[in-house]
């Protein structure tokens, strides 16, 4: 949804085409043995030398990195104790060695692409290259991976006896343990740490000692974004009549950090309460209740969000997600989908939600490119920031399960996933299923929609954003739930992380809400449907069935009569009026519905054009009959605004259209022209622009530094 979708770019079906016909050869020698052509020492030579030169040559960030996702597979859910240990030389070509597992040691440092890749040997010597995918970048970056790692624990009994390092024997004390594990703490070595911690606890520690260890283990949890397995060794911490300082502290900050503001409220002030004192906990305690009052209420501070998306990077905002009047309920023919639970008007805040993950590209930021992520299965490829959402959300859910059901629980296609969540105490994360749910539910988002709106409008992107498409994206659950139309009645906007959405239309109770996920006000809109098979539907809006039942050569007639207007606006300083009123008739004259049924997706971007031109030679009259034109093509009925004005007749939206972001400025240039006509208009035509800015923005804080009457352009930008 908003995603750079290149599936069916010429540029980049080579691509497709080429991963196809690499399967297609791996899969002829399926089950063969592959044949050495190298010994140990030239493997690791020729990688080592690779690795030398790329960190010589100047890194191209303009260039696209390609991520390839493989035949999906089921992850193994079998116990380790019913497993058979094999050697490389077991291993074959194309084949996954299920019921089967391998001892393997890095015998160099790793290098990083799309996979964290190092040189490993089995106990037998025998090299190969192995590539890690969806790891987080701390494996390569802090020294958790280096040469001589096992990838077991290094106490685990495991490892062969030979790549075990001299330690003091299995007879080490639980301080010895724990000691060790506070020097790695120290070094942020935090996974290394956690792994001490855990012998320690193995080696019968003493109830004070086991305290500590816990205590210890927990903080690193909590640097490790281990949140669950953190509140599991702060539980039994906080045991007895007085639970420790760091106990309680520590729990809040997991609960906070897992968003449960109320239960990290609760332990604040069960900490405030045993130990006053502690200025940190305060600072924290306040924090959690800031978030839940968002939670609660809905109430933020727009513009300050506005700000730490502007200045955070990337812009992952520390706020709570708020959950208005809606819930999710079965549609009857399209599974699930989001229901008004109480009326609402055109503007209100129907949800502001925090993305569960979210990836974002920065394009000031020349260090870090875009990938290209390749599935052949499907035959999709996106260019953006998936393959680093894919690894986010696998880290996330392997390392939080209890986040597992809300991710999981969202639409998958055909896709079957197992049905088995842990296996030897450690969750099962299916990277195949979380690429399918990313692929189907993820939102490509602007570093912020204000900033996208305000380019719109000052001709350095579509003004109605709809062939504009984002390297960033993120999944956001509680929208995933909302189904497509083309006549939607609600709209998502972007603040960082945030997903702010609102209704474009005042909704009854128990009203199905539903939003765009690629605009349908673009020039190709009326010639044929949006196309949805990757979400498995197709849509049957008015708007839909309306094209379906119009003849192709109406179609045809419209699309012409489209062309010559652009011809005609483009290709003079003053475009000829009379000559592009006429050509307006005729493509009135291809609808049969009225615009207030069937909204004239063909016209309204034409009738602005024109608006704005009668305002620039000031002309009002004529600017107030298009602008308004321009919103009756898009379904709004309004009343009280055509001319002759009645002096004290209200201006009033009775029923509210298709929302896009050029209707901003329609409003302001409405407001200017009636200044001259109809004074008592300005001030509540100036009101509807700032709730058409609230919807499409997310928020109005900020909606007088963007438009003014006082500005030079005609639709009330600020330049």
């Amino acid at each position: 949804m908003d995603t750079h979708n290149v599936s069916e770019s010429t540029e980049y079906l080579q691509y497709l085409h080429r991963q196809k016909q690499t399967l297609q050869n791996a899969q002829s020698h399926k089950g063969q043995r592959p044949r050495p052509t190298k010994t140990r020492d030239e493997i690791i030579m020729q990688f080592m030398l690779r690795r030398m030169m790329a960190s010589k040559v100047p890194v191209d960030f303009n260039a696209i990195r390609s991520s390839f996702v493989p035949p999906a597979y089921a992850p193994c859910v079998t116990p380790l104790s019913d497993l058979k240990k094999v050697m490389i030389r077991d291993l074959t070509l194309e084949t996954h060695h299920r019921g089967s597992y391998i001892i393997l040691r890095a015998v160099t440092p790793p290098d990083t692409m799309t996979a964290i890749m190092v040189i490993v040997e089995d106990e037998e010597e025998n090299a190969l290259m192995l590539q890690l995918y969806n790891q987080e970048e701390e494996l390569s970056e802090k020294g958790c991976l280096t040469e001589g790692t096992v990838f077991v624990p290094e106490h685990d009994t495991l490892i062969p006896s030979s790549w075990r390092r001299r330690l003091m024997g299995n007879d080490a004390s639980a301080n010895y343990w724990k000691m060790k594990g506070n020097e790695c703490f120290n070094k942020a070595n935090y996974h290394v740490a956690i792994d001490c911690y855990c012998k320690a606890l193995d080696t019968s520690p003493t109830i004070e000692e086991a305290l500590t260890i816990r205590l210890n283990r927990a903080l690193a949890f909590l640097k490790t974004h281990q949140f669950d397995t953190a509140l599991r060794d702060l539980e039994m911490a906080s045991t007895g009549s007085k639970p420790s300082e760091k106990a309680l502290f520590r729990k809040a900050q997991a609960l906070y950090s897992l968003q449960k503001f109320r239960e990290s409220c609760d332990t604040h002030e069960a900490l405030a309460k045993e130990y006053p004192n502690n200025a940190a906990a305060k600072s924290e305690f306040n924090r959690a209740i800031a978030r839940l009052v968002e939670q609660k209420s809905g109430k933020y501070q727009f513009k300050r969000l506005q700000l730490e998306a502007n200045n955070r990077r990337p812009p992952v905002l520390d706020h709570a997600t708020y959950v208005g009047p809606v819930s999710v309920r079965s549609t009857e023919s399209r599974g699930r989908g989001l229901f008004t639970t109480k009326p609402v008007k055109a503007g209100d805040l129907l949800f502001c939600e925090k993305a569960f993950a979210y990836a974002f590209h920065d394009a000031e930021d020349s260090r870090k490119g875009l990938v290209l992520l390749i599935n052949a299965q499907t035959d999709s490829m996106t260019v953006g920031t998936q393959a680093e959402l894919i690894a986010l959300i696998v880290q996330k859910l392997y390392k939080n399960p209890s986040l597992m059901p809300a991710f999981t629980d969202l639409y998958h296609g055909s896709y079957k996933p197992v049905d088995v969540s842990e296996v030897d105490e450690t969750p099962v994360v299916d990277t195949f299923l979380v690429e399918r749910i990313v692929a189907l539910n993820g939102f490509g988002c602007p570093l912020s929609s204000r900033e996208s709106h305000i380019r719109a409008m000052k001709g350095e992107a579509q003004l109605d954003n709809a062939r504009e498409k984002f390297h960033s994206c993120g999944v956001w659950s509680l929208a995933s739930y909302i189904n497509y139309s083309c006549y939607s009645n609600a709209r998502r906007s972007f603040i960082g992380d945030m997903m702010v959405v609102r209704a474009t239309q005042d909704l009854a109770a128990n009203t199905e809400i539903t939003f765009w996920y690629q605009s349908p006000l673009n020039n190709d809109s009326e010639e044929k449907q949006m196309d949805l098979r990757h979400w498995g539907f197709k849509c049957d809006c008015m708007i839909c069935q309306d094209i379906q039942t119009t003849e192709n050569s109406v179609l045809t007639t419209r699309k012409e009569l489209r062309a010559g207007l652009r011809k005609e606006f483009q290709g003079r300083k003053r475009p000829n009026t009379t000559k592009i009123e006429a050509t307006f008739s005729m493509l009135e004259e291809t609808y049969r519905q009225p615009a207030s049924e069937v909204p004239r997706l063909s016209l309204w971007s034409p009738y602005l054009t024109l608006a704005m031109v009668y305002a620039t030679h000031h002309q009002p009259q004529k600017a107030i009959e298009f602008a308004l034109k321009t919103l009756e093509s898009l379904g709004y009925v309004v009343e009280g605004g055509h001319l002759p004005h009645a002096s004290g007749t209200p201006l009033l939206v009775k029923k509210w259209g298709l929302m896009t972001d050029g209707l901003v400025g329609c409003w302001m240039s409405l407001s200017s022209a009636y200044r001259q006509i109809a004074p008592d208009l300005v001030a509540q035509a100036e009101g509807y622009a700032r709730i058409t800015y609230r919807i499409c923005v997310g928020e109005d804080e900020t909606f007088d530094e963007a438009y003014t009457q006082l500005s030079e352009r005609r639709d009330g930008l600020v330049v």
